[in-house]
């Protein structure tokens, strides 16, 4: 009786930590919007939920939600943490993929903390906030639309050992498992056969599923170095530029929650964005190579949107903080919201990737025309 009691806490633990962990691409979650006040609640519920964030708040705008601050309860006494409800006037942002850090002046909060004084906000998943604006632009309303919409990237994952390989999918609440396979890896090199055998079954199941399912990376995990000698078997060129190689401490299905705990699942989760952002480039280098549709650098932006000629516009994540940082993030924004006011498209260009890269060397700000200004 104790073992089956042993086992159960197992498969409850296990499960909670599946119910934790495995939300892939999470949605954010609105808890109140009230627009005529300018208010929406957000509960934060994946590392991605993060980036639109960015997109979401401004400097000048408000920020609440409750917080850690450290508050002197007696003059001569050391400052004691407290978790207490503050509002701030945001100031800076300052972004990484699993944590963001919105700072600002104090303006609402408990007596014993003074107004004025800066305080930062650490936003990670699990963090309630509120946001206030004076006005929530509709490009603002379309990121974070697109945030509640986010689906999972389709990921296949097969992890294995000597004895047995097992193949799951990503899905938007976690993973399916998709099926196994029993085999025997041969310990001696005087049995290769068997081994080929088994990584031959492996690579037809691969093939099968990547045909059912069309996932955009696939995750090959194992312990040792047999991943290695799988791919070294894989004569399928467009198969294998899909796949990315992880490592696990075993073959078991207990391996998939530990391989989608790894950072080559992020770096599969920010690929479709990033792929995204190289075709708008890709668009915009062409009209410029041919002296089209396109205009780049402030000033040259600056004019076509004020002609009403901007179809789309992209901003860097660099451009943006350099903004913020000389304290010309105002006339910028202003520019971002002339082009949503006149139907067209703001994109917000990740300077970590190549697209943005591209774009910082156009001056970080350049826009795709519906005419040419004169």
């Amino acid at each position: 009786s104790h073992l089956i009691t042993f086992f159960f806490i197992i498969a409850f633990f296990n499960l909670k930590v599946f119910k934790s962990f495995y939300v892939i691409r999470g949605k954010m979650k609105i808890l109140l919007k009230n627009l005529k006040q300018g208010i929406i609640k957000l509960a934060v519920e994946s590392n991605d939920d993060l980036w639109y964030l960015t997109q979401l708040i401004s400097p000048d705008d408000f920020v609440s939600g409750r917080t850690f601050r450290k508050i002197k309860v007696v003059e001569d006494a050391p400052a004691v943490k407290k978790h207490v409800f503050l509002k701030v006037s945001v100031e800076k942002l300052d972004f990484s993929p699993s944590l963001l850090r919105v700072s600002g002046r104090i303006v609402e909060g408990p007596e014993d903390v003074p107004r004025g004084q800066f305080h930062t906000f650490n936003v990670d998943v699990g963090s309630v906030i509120t946001i206030q604006k004076s006005h929530w632009f509709a490009y603002h309303l379309r990121a974070l639309e697109e945030s509640l919409k986010q689906k999972g990237a389709k990921i296949l994952i097969c992890v294995f050992d000597r004895e047995e390989a097992f193949f799951a999918v990503t899905k938007l609440d976690g993973y399916e498992l998709l099926g196994k396979l029993k085999g025997r890896v041969a310990k001696k090199a005087v049995d290769e056969k068997v081994k080929d055998s088994f990584y031959s079954e492996i690579i037809r199941k691969l093939v099968e599923y990547d045909e059912r399912f069309k996932p955009g990376s696939i995750i090959l995990a194992s312990p040792a170095f047999w991943r290695e000698e799988l791919l070294s078997q894989l004569k399928d060129d467009d198969l294998k530029k899909k796949i990315v190689q992880a490592s696990c401490a075993s073959g078991g299905v207990t391996a998939i929650d530990e391989v989608l705990k790894r950072d080559e699942i992020k770096a599969v989760l920010v690929e479709e964005r990033s792929r995204q952002e190289l075709l708008l480039l890709d668009e915009l280098l062409a009209e410029i190579s041919k002296g089209g549709l396109a205009a780049y650098g402030f000033v040259a932006v600056k004019d076509a949107v004020f002609c009403g000629a901007v179809a789309s516009l992209l901003v860097s994540s660099n451009f943006i903080t350099s903004k913020q940082e000389d304290g010309s993030f105002g006339e910028l924004n202003g520019l971002m919201a002339s082009v949503d006011k006149s139907r067209g498209e703001v994109h917000i260009i990740s300077s970590d990737n190549s697209a943005g890269k591209q774009l910082d060397g156009l001056g970080g700000i350049a826009a795709l025309l519906r005419f040419k200004v004169v």
